[in-house]
Order: C-alpha cells, then structure tokens, then sequence
C-alpha cells in the first residue's frame, strides 16, 4: 500500500473515530495462561547494526517462538536475513517505527505516521507480510500517537516490567534473577538483539530453561493480540 493511500486511510479512521480510539496498551497478554512471549528489540537509527548471532541461532534451533520488533531501518540494512525469519512459522515480525526516535511522544501526529507507516512499508515489502502490532521507542508515546497508531489498525504492546539488558551494567545474573523473580503467566518479555543487550546471550539459555522449568510455554504475541 503506497503513502498516499495509508495517510488517506489514516484520515479517514481519525475522522470517524475522533476520541473514539481504542487507545489500548497491551503490557500483559490477556491470559491466566502459564505462557509468557518472548520479544525482542531490534532498535537502529541511522547506524547500521545487525542481528546478536549467537542467541538469534540458539532461538532458531530450539525452535522458541519469539516476536521481533524491528525499525524499518533495520530492516532495511538486514533484508536477508529478515526475509528469513519471515518464513519461520514461530517467529513474527511487527513494528517499531522507522529509525527509533525515543521522543514519539512529543511528535506531531504527522511526524509520528511517518515513522509508523515508513516501517510498515519496509517491513511489508521485505517479508511479504503488513506487521499488526507496534511498540514505540523506549515506550514513550502520548495519547495522540497512540491513538495514531490504533487508526492505522496497529495494536500497541509494550511491556509490564523491563529486563534492563541494554545496561552494561546488568549482568547475566542479574537479568537471570529479575525475570524469574518478576514472571507471571501473560507477561510480554522485552529483550534486544541488536548489540543493545551486553549480557542477554549469556543470560537467555538459562532463562528460557528455567522458565521451561517452571512450567512456562512461549507463544507469540499474535496469538493473543492482533
């Protein structure tokens, strides 16, 4: 779908829906499941970053469902391998705006579609599929771009309570204790896998195999939301 076409739709939405928006923001699945889902960040701004190798491999062969929040930058630098995942059936692609400004929630409603819809472009034509849910930069946002971002037909999903991976600071031990102390069935886990989290493929094999452990199953988020 060209710009031209989404604004119009957008138009259109916020016409209709003016202060009507669901103005929801998902921070846990809507579930007493013992199930949590597993996303991870893929930030970039204008520097080319790729993907954490080693963990994404781990992920891969252990076959862990898991939600990928990508910028369309990203995107773009990491088209290969992006495609890929694509045609993963336990991994989703969605959206995480163009080139992650962690100021959305003081941009104008223009400036704000435009980081939407530039990933919802990208991310469409590089995996063939148009993502349903965003997540906004460092989870800042205000009402405006939330409700923006719902008139466009995305579902906002953040997060309950953070891992702290990008910290140098926060070691694998550490990351490993405030997730099995603060898990609870439908919690939406916010990892980064873009050489923004210093210690999180030390800490995610024991993560994923304690969680298992206890009982825990990983689903996506779009089997819940979306």
């Amino acid at each position: 779908m060209g710009m031209k076409i989404i604004r119009a739709v957008f138009c259109l939405c916020a016409l209709l829906a003016d202060g009507a928006a669901r103005a929801d923001l998902a921070t846990l699945l809507p579930t007493n499941d013992k199930v949590v889902a597993l996303t991870f960040d893929a930030c970039a701004g204008w520097e080319r970053v790729s993907f954490d190798r080693p963990f994404l491999e781990f992920l891969l062969l252990r076959q862990i469902p898991f939600t990928l929040f990508a910028t369309g930058k990203f995107v773009e630098d990491n088209a290969s391998h992006i495609a890929m995942l694509a045609t993963v059936d336990f991994v989703d692609i969605e959206n995480h705006s163009w080139d992650h400004p962690n100021t959305m929630n003081r941009f104008a409603p223009q400036a704000g579609e435009q980081q939407i819809v530039g990933a919802q472009e990208s991310i469409s034509r590089v995996t063939g599929h148009a993502p349903q849910v965003f997540r906004f930069p460092a989870g800042n946002f205000s009402a405006r771009g939330l409700q923006a971002a719902e008139a466009l037909g995305l579902h906002v999903v953040h997060w309950r309570w953070a891992s702290g991976d990008p910290s140098e600071s926060e070691t694998a031990e550490r990351l490993i204790e405030r997730t099995m102390t603060n898990v609870a069935p439908g919690d939406i886990l916010i990892f980064h896998i873009n050489g923004r989290g210093f210690h999180t493929a030390e800490a995610l094999p024991q993560i994923i195999d304690r969680l298992q452990a206890d009982g825990y199953r990983f689903v996506l988020v779009s089997e819940y939301i979306g």
